[in-house]
């Protein structure tokens, strides 16, 4: 139905013709610009009631005090389940290492929670599949866990300075005794949230539809050759510096892997971009020494080339 709008809007009223770049390009700013938005005011609603049920002081016990089996799996629960970006998620990592949880779990949230999240998993649901997104999900648990199990073996917490507090901006939610009240919490949630991400979106999506009308797969394909197999890593190491939102990096990460840039390159780019930035190298170089920040930049950075390879590998497999 969706579609069927914004074709009568852009190749009817507005009398463009299809298969030109200017008419492909409006149709797909319109369309993926209203689905994302719709489709992340509805995911950050549901997972706002769930994280009601969810309180941050029983969480942060649980990773306290659980069986050591299940803090990794839980914080990285925690992590997916928290709309945070990697400098929003650093105030939080320091307030669990404060309130006594173990390092190796809390830098499995700081990987966890800006990697995943419900409005890039209905970005990915909307432009690579079920099959994708879930692949993408279970990596990204998979290499926070890791990173906080290995990172915890070396010894790192006379590496950290445990002077920076919590933010108080922490997307905690307090006590709720009626599931309406749950409800409208999720609803403002989603409000607030998408209120602060449309500009993201927007140019996200401008930018992703640029590529997809404008920019020739040949083009794609000629840079593909020159970088070879070392492609994830060329990727990972683009996608640091690029500091955006999920809700921008993700149409254009669509609208080169529409062009023909593997897979599992543009999950590495999409990853890096993510999960490792400059902005959060500098607040992390207020809570971590910079023999730390290199094995957290280090150890993220190859999961993510590693994720990569993976990904190139089944890419021919039908996901």
């Amino acid at each position: 139905m969706l579609d069927e709008a914004v074709d009568q809007l852009v190749y009817g009223i507005l009398g463009l013709a299809r298969g030109t770049a200017l008419g492909e390009s409006l149709h797909f700013f319109i369309a993926d610009s209203v689905k994302i938005a719709l489709l992340i005011f509805g995911m950050i609603s549901l997972m706002g009631v769930v994280r009601t049920y969810i309180p941050r002081k029983r969480m942060n016990s649980f990773l306290s005090e659980g069986r050591s089996w299940l803090t990794y799996p839980m914080a990285a629960t925690f992590g997916a389940i928290t709309p945070f970006c990697s400098c929003s998620s650093i105030p939080i990592f320091m307030g669990l290492v404060n309130g006594g949880v173990p390092v190796g779990p809390a830098i499995t949230f700081l990987v966890t929670s800006p990697l995943i999240n419900e409005y890039l998993a209905v970005l990915m649901l909307g432009f690579f599949g079920v099959k994708v997104t879930v692949a993408y999900i279970a990596f990204g648990v998979l290499l926070g866990m890791a990173t906080g199990i290995f990172l915890s073996n070396m010894g790192i917490e006379k590496h950290l300075q445990r002077d920076m507090g919590e933010s108080k901006s922490c997307g905690c939610s307090p006590s709720y005794d009626s599931l309406s009240a749950r409800m409208r919490y999720g609803l403002s949630q989603a409000t607030s949230i998408l209120r602060g991400l449309w500009l993201w979106i927007l140019a996200g999506v401008g930018i992703g539809a640029l590529i997809h009308g404008y920019v020739p797969k040949s083009t794609i394909e000629a840079a593909l050759e020159a970088t070879g197999p070392l492609s994830p890593v060329i990727a990972t190491v683009i996608g640091i510096p690029v500091y955006a939102h999920c809700a921008a990096i993700v149409p254009v990460a669509t609208a080169l892997f529409q062009k023909g840039l593997p897979l599992g390159t543009t999950l590495s780019f999409m990853m890096a971009s993510a999960a490792l930035s400059l902005p959060e190298a500098i607040l992390l170089k207020k809570v971590m020494d910079m023999k730390l920040m290199l094995m957290f930049f280090t150890s993220v950075g190859v999961g993510i080339v590693l994720i990569g390879y993976v990904f190139n590998y089944v890419g021919s497999w039908p996901l």
